[in-house]
């Protein structure tokens, strides 16, 4: 995999980029002006990333994820991260059939959801799973493969299905080696 250069990173004209960023010279970066990444964070080939996106440390997008920050804004907090395939929307059409839906048709016919989607400190997706508008994915939270998250989580738990509930707790064991891995940050920076 190609990463975009240091340069090419920078004229991009990200609003905040942290250090050691890695970018895929295959990804698609709309509206960067409104980006935040941090430190040690990758983006992987044919991901899609637009609108007001914050990414914080230690996060990772894999490759073919879709994005969609739009203007309500998606946060993925530190050690956070989505698999292969995830799709993450802040806005949504109206499928009742109350109202015309699609981009091609103006505002005052649609009846369209906008709403922020949060990732907690530590929260995976798994492979082609679906993010819904408004979710909040609480600390710690693991989601299966191709779940469907149409509500808010509560933190630490294995997430599971269509629509995605909770399976089971998770464990804390990560907790202590994220303390170490920042130890070994702090210890190499000195």
């Amino acid at each position: 995999m190609a990463y975009l250069t240091l340069q090419q990173l920078e004229e991009l004209g990200f609003k905040q980029l942290g250090l050691n960023v890695k970018i895929s010279d295959k990804a698609s970066i709309y509206n960067a002006d409104q980006m935040e990444i941090g430190d040690n964070s990758r983006i992987d080939d044919f991901c899609v990333v637009s609108g007001s996106v914050k990414i914080g440390r230690f996060v990772h997008i894999a490759p073919m994820c879709l994005v969609a920050g739009g203007e309500p804004g998606i946060t993925f907090e530190d050690f956070s991260g989505l698999a292969y395939g995830v799709k993450v929307f802040t806005q949504s059409d109206d499928y009742s059939g109350e109202s015309l839906t699609n981009p091609t048709v103006p505002a005052k016919f649609k009846k369209e959801k906008f709403a922020s989607v949060t990732f907690g400190r530590h929260v995976i997706v798994g492979t082609n799973s679906v993010i819904f508008p408004g979710v909040q994915l609480a600390e710690g939270c693991s989601v299966g493969a191709m779940a469907l998250v149409n509500k808010s989580t509560q933190p630490w738990g294995i997430y599971v299905g269509n629509p995605a509930r909770r399976f089971k707790d998770r464990k804390k064991d990560l907790i202590e080696l994220e303390t170490k891995l920042n130890e070994e940050f702090e210890h190499d920076s000195i």
